[in-house]
This record gives structure tokens, sequence and C-alpha cells, in this order.
């Protein structure tokens, strides 16, 4: 991937680069400088500092693409600075704390998405037996049996009803985040090469 955003805010020029190393799913990324890589709206020191926003996007869409559990490996190119050991050091940091943060707060998400389903299970089970109790006392008011039973299964419909959302819950919407927070655990442990002008250093946990 090569990012060409020099002036803030500019929308990067990128074509990606990516292959695999034996096992390892290997991204490589090509900035002009290592300031690109960081979000330059952050004050923050750069090991405390965002990472731009597009080139998260872009690591993002690529680790999605590799397979569950397949080690990664980022090699960053630098084509106006060399790249030092103190600078590598940096990034390597400044990527694995960025990803650690996102997938805590992913983690942070879905135990709160499942503390929602319990509670509108609790409300949807209770409002279904409502729904029985009352179909049934209406439909003991009505004296012809047809119009009876169809009062019945409109309010038991209604109950189930109630329950779409907590089902919806548990069946559909925690997996993708639960998968969301393992590809920022394999982000944030990834190999992280930089490469500049004239010096080659490479960084791993």
């Amino acid at each position: 991937m090569t990012l060409e955003h020099d002036r803030v805010g500019a929308v990067p020029q990128a074509s990606i680069g990516a292959a695999e190393t034996g096992q390892r799913a290997v991204l490589e990324l090509q900035v002009a400088t290592l300031q690109q890589l960081f979000n330059a709206m952050d004050p923050a020191p750069f090991r405390e500092r965002d990472l731009d926003p597009a080139a998260v996007a872009y690591i993002l869409d690529w680790g999605r693409e590799t397979r569950a559990g397949q080690p990664l490996a980022l090699v960053v190119t630098l084509s106006r600075e060399p790249a030092t050991p103190d600078s590598t050091s940096m990034l390597r940091d400044a990527i694995h704390t960025y990803f650690e943060h996102r997938a805590l707060a992913t983690r942070r998400q879905l135990r709160q998405l499942f503390r929602v389903g319990r509670i509108s299970l609790v409300i949807g089970l209770a409002f279904l037996a409502v729904a029985i109790g009352l179909g049934e006392f209406v439909a003991s008011l009505v004296g012809r049996e047809n119009y009876a039973s169809i009062i019945k299964e409109s309010f038991v419909i209604g109950g189930w009803v109630a329950l779409w959302r907590p089902l919806e819950i548990f069946l559909y919407d925690w997996w993708p985040i639960r998968a969301e927070a393992k590809l920022h655990d394999r982000l944030g442990e990834m190999d992280v090469r930089l490469t500049g002008n004239s010096v080659a250093t490479r960084a791993t946990l």
C-alpha cells in the first residue's frame, strides 16, 4: 500500500500490496514519512498518538481478508527518510498499543450487547407471559369460538414479536463483534518491520 497525503485532511491515494510468507500474511505499506501513519490532529506524542484513520481502515480491511488465526506482519517502507531502531520501536509500540485498545473497546461493546440481550430477554419473556394470559382472558369474553381463537393467537404472536430483539442478539449480532475483537488481538501482536532510505530495522514482540 502506498499512502501519499502530505496535506492535513487530504484524501490519500493508495495501492495495496499484500503477500503470504509461509503461514504469515504480510501487508506492505509505503509512506513518505513516518508521521503520515499517525493522526495529524492528535496532539499526543507519537507513541501515544492515534494512527491515521485511512491507514487503520486499510489495515483492518486487509486483516479481515486473512484466515482466522493466521499470523500477521506489517512492512512499512519510508521513501523520504531513513528507518532507525528508535523509530521502528516507536512504530511497533504505537501499532500494538492502538489495536490492543481497540480489542478492549470491542470486548466492552460485546459485554454491553450481551447485557442488553439479557435484559431484553427477561422483558420479552415477561411480555409473552402477559400476552398469553391476556389473550386467554379476552378470548373467554368472546362468545364465538372462531373469534376467540383468532384473539388468542394474535396475543401470542405479539408476545413472540417482543422476543425478536434478544433472539437477534444471541443468534446473530454477537459473533461479528467477537470476530472483530479477535482481529484486533492479532493486529496488536503482529510483527512490524520498518525500512527506509538507508536503514532497515525489524521489530518483533
